[in-house]
């Protein structure tokens, strides 16, 4: 007697019948189907046996459903792409939601090269220099006026030079005496630290920091013999080739302020009238 090979699920025969093997176990056609096949993401009807289950991200399709959902266009075997679940075809999903090129205005393609730069998009081959045409591509730009330019083209036509090292000023610079400088080439004619940032003063078309002009032009002070700046309007007493500080100059003896009140010279010390009548 012949063994009987019956469908795994409803145990009916399956002898001159189509079958589905699952993990080594032979189903009928309507068993599996109903067991274990996909629904259709489009039309929600299963997807038979004898149909192709076009699958993408655990989401399946009949092979007649699988198109494009604005212009109905069949996605088998073509690139497409999803939005919002949707799946569309590379045209309508450029036309739709891929960016505008700032260059050329035409759509930049799904998986093409783009350069963007402050919310704008450019094919590879439209950012380009708009000075030399030449693609910039990865290396270091600078944006002017809504255009482009590479670094060499930029200092050929915008930037300026130093007046100490001749080289273009690219970013930042201080002017002096109406002139171009860079920071690092701003120094102090005395000690070379920067003088950018910090008060500074000049003798003779050259610039020095306070410490460096003062211990090298300033007068010194008859009293404490630190250099008398006069700068930033701070006030000294000058009296026959000798200057004080506001604040040293007072009496030798009882050291009473003398500014703005008569005194005494006595032996090259000022004093005050009372201190100098006891010399």
């Amino acid at each position: 007697m012949a063994e009987r090979y019956d469908c795994h699920y409803c145990k009916e025969s399956l002898f001159g019948r189509k079958y589905v093997l699952r993990e080594e176990n032979p189903y009928c056609v309507k068993c599996y189907e109903n067991l274990y096949s996909n629904t259709c993401e489009e039309c929600k009807k299963s997807i038979g046996c004898s149909s192709r289950d076009l699958s993408y991200k655990d989401r399946h399709w009949h092979d007649d459903c699988f198109h494009c959902f604005k212009c109905s266009r069949s996605l088998v075997d073509k690139p497409f792409s999803t939005k919002d679940d949707q799946l569309l075809c590379t045209e309508c999903y450029s036309n739709e939601y891929s960016s505008k090129c700032h260059e050329c205005k035409k759509t930049i393609m799904p998986g093409s090269k783009k350069m963007e730069h402050k919310g704008n998009s450019w094919h590879e081959t439209c950012f380009t220099c708009q000075r030399c045409q030449q693609p910039i591509g990865t290396k270091n730009f600078i944006h002017k006026e809504n255009s482009n330019y590479c670094v060499p083209c930029y200092e050929k036509q915008f930037a300026m030079q130093c007046i100490q090292c001749k080289k273009p000023i690219t970013t930042g610079g201080v002017t002096y005496h109406d002139q171009p400088w860079h920071k690092d080439c701003f120094l102090c004619t005395g000690c070379k630290q920067q003088l950018s940032g910090q008060r500074f003063t000049s003798r003779d078309n050259f610039a020095y920091c306070l410490n460096c002009f003062c211990n090298l032009y300033a007068k010194k002070c008859a009293s404490c013999t630190t250099p008398i700046s006069g700068l930033g309007g701070s006030k000294y007493i000058s009296f026959e080739e000798r200057q004080w500080h506001n604040n040293c100059f007072n009496c030798k003896k009882c050291s009473i302020s003398l500014v703005g009140r008569g005194f005494l010279m006595a032996r090259d010390e000022i004093m005050c009238p009372e201190c100098g009548k006891e010399v």
